[in-house]
């Protein structure tokens, strides 16, 4: 009783005072995107950093006072306690009475506040904040938790393609910027759990399937992710940019991607973060703005291997609404945590070995701690037309996610629609172009070159880590960031990504571990063997 009396007083307290809080006024971005006009990477060349089409403050909208008073008090007190914390640590530390989780969740919104609204910090990693956060929290405490390997209380970020009903899910596209709809299942699996939806986040609009050649990390509605680790100079990845952006930044406590070939690789290696793609049917697609059915999976990111574990133990689990979906096991933490590295063996890749310092600074860590290490070569699989399975599962289940999951007052219902609806505003909408979408309703193939097409490259998927697999006797091989998550893609691998330094140029890097469908646990096992050996996360400097 006590603890809500102090929560009244608080809340009087913050009616009373003056805010501080400053607005966000858009400035004159022309000479920054002149200046990254002459990138060499076509990907940082931008047309538009801010977002045009949306009131930035909305984001706040609400939390002032609370930011306020917290700043004043609280926050510089809470940040060496929750920065680049581990979610076992933050809940010893909760359970323990160093803060609570209203204090977690309100240290996150503060410092989103803090990073986004400066120019000179801003990452617009974060597209919209769940306005109920502080009462859930506040429900949280009264509950209580001694579990330290619980998402219970734990604020967690989605990327915004993944359905949330107090929040629009909008994949950052101007067409469905009112599409309030139910939560995913996996949303709903996290609530179960206990765990605290802190808001959504930016991402490359439609799952960067969308325009060609655009940069990583653009939507209309959210504007352009920067990467913490070279705001403008350092590609973010995608397409869950948003998320690996904020959850580097330590904007949330962990955060949900998506990958239908890279999504989640590609942006944890980015951000120095850990990533799981995992088997595809192992988490729930139901409520996710598809690509493809066939391809696509959420996974965790996270900056440490045992954060994801928790996450993904929090959304694995069998939907019926799902065609893939398996019934999977939970992972065995314990088992993580007395892991044997002298029965397993890896296989690493020679051209990665000899033209990548930071590959082969963490593989030669590896072959020095009791794992063996075999050198192997990539062998020839034939990929061609992979494009045209994402081709043809979006132009199907895109219109079946708005028919089953859109709002029905939306303007649009199938892809078609969607180009209509932005060529009437294009500048606004669609700034980089549709050229990938006017390219899926102009090249069809049908069903039965369709499903042949699939069993092919899932085959040659399979050859291209089996081949040396059963060669060499091995039980994962060792990638680079998300070069072979094609390859993992159509034999449905699961991957993980851990972080393995900065380059010269700050750019982070991950060693991907690829194993065999549904060898997650051993991934895991693996991976923190490698991480509390290695230590290869490096927060950006706005961490401090």
């Amino acid at each position: 009783m006590k603890k809500y009396i102090t929560y009244l007083i608080a809340l009087l307290v913050i009616c009373s005072c003056e805010s501080n809080i400053k607005q966000w006024i858009p400035y004159d971005e022309i000479q920054e995107i002149e200046k990254n006009s002459n990138s060499k990477i076509k990907k940082l060349q931008y047309k538009r950093i801010q977002s045009i089409s949306t009131d930035k403050n909305e984001l706040i909208k609400g939390y002032e006072n609370e930011i306020n008073l917290f700043l004043e008090r609280k926050y510089n007190q809470l940040e060496p306690l929750i920065i680049e914390k581990s979610i076992p640590e933050i809940q010893q530390q909760i359970i323990d009475g160093k803060f609570t989780y209203y204090d977690l969740s309100l240290f996150y919104i503060s410092r989103i506040y803090l990073i986004e609204f400066n120019k000179e910090t801003f990452l617009n990693s974060v597209i919209s904040l769940n306005k109920n956060v502080l009462n859930d929290a506040m429900e949280k405490d009264k509950l209580g938790n001694d579990d330290i390997y619980s998402i219970f209380g734990i604020p967690i970020l989605l990327k915004d393609n993944i359905g949330f009903e107090s929040l629009p899910t909008t994949a950052g596209a101007y067409s469905l910027k009112d599409n309030y709809t139910e939560d995913a299942f996996i949303t709903k699996k996290l609530k179960s759990e206990g765990a605290i939806i802190l808001g959504k986040t930016n991402l490359s609009e439609w799952a960067n399937y969308f325009c060609s050649g655009c940069p990583n990390g653009y939507t209309s509605l959210g504007g352009q992710t920067l990467n913490p680790y070279g705001r403008k100079i350092i590609d973010t990845g995608g397409s869950s940019s948003g998320s690996g952006v904020a959850t580097a930044s330590n904007l949330s406590s962990v955060s949900l991607g998506s990958e239908t070939s890279g999504s989640i690789l590609s942006p944890s290696s980015a951000n120095s973060l850990v990533g799981m793609k995992p088997t595809i049917g192992n988490i729930s697609r139901s409520g996710i703005i598809p690509i493809s059915s066939t391809l696509d999976t959420a996974g965790p990111m996270t900056r440490s291997i045992i954060d994801n574990i928790i996450v993904y133990n929090a959304i694995n689990g069998y939907d019926s609404e799902d065609i893939y979906s398996k019934e999977s096991l939970d992972i065995d933490i314990e088992k993580v945590l007395n892991f044997d590295s002298s029965k397993v063996r890896l296989g690493y890749y020679k051209n990665f070995y000899e033209n990548d310092s930071l590959y082969k600074k963490a593989v030669d860590h590896i072959k020095e701690n009791n794992i063996t290490a075999i050198e192997i070569k990539s062998p020839r699989v034939n990929l061609s037309n992979f494009v045209k399975i994402l081709d043809e599962d979006m132009r199907k289940d895109l219109k079946s996610y708005l028919s089953i999951y859109g709002n029905e007052k939306l303007e649009v219902s199938d892809i078609s629609s969607i180009i209509e609806f932005n060529d009437k505003d294009s500048i606004v909408r669609a700034p980089y172009g549709q050229a990938i979408f006017r390219k899926i309703i102009n090249d069809t193939m049908n069903k039965e070159e369709f499903d042949k097409l699939k069993i092919r490259l899932m085959n040659e998927g399979n050859k291209f880590f089996n081949i040396p697999m059963d060669e060499y006797d091995l039980d994962v091989v060792i990638s680079l960031n998300n070069y072979h998550a094609g390859y993992a893609a159509v034999a449905h691998n699961p991957c993980l990504t851990v972080p393995i330094g900065l380059r010269k140029s700050n750019e982070p890097a991950g060693i991907t571990f690829i194993g065999k469908s549904f060898s997650e646990q051993l991934l895991y096992e693996i991976g923190l063997y490698f991480e509390e050996g290695y230590e290869g996360r490096v927060p950006p400097e706005n961490s401090n």
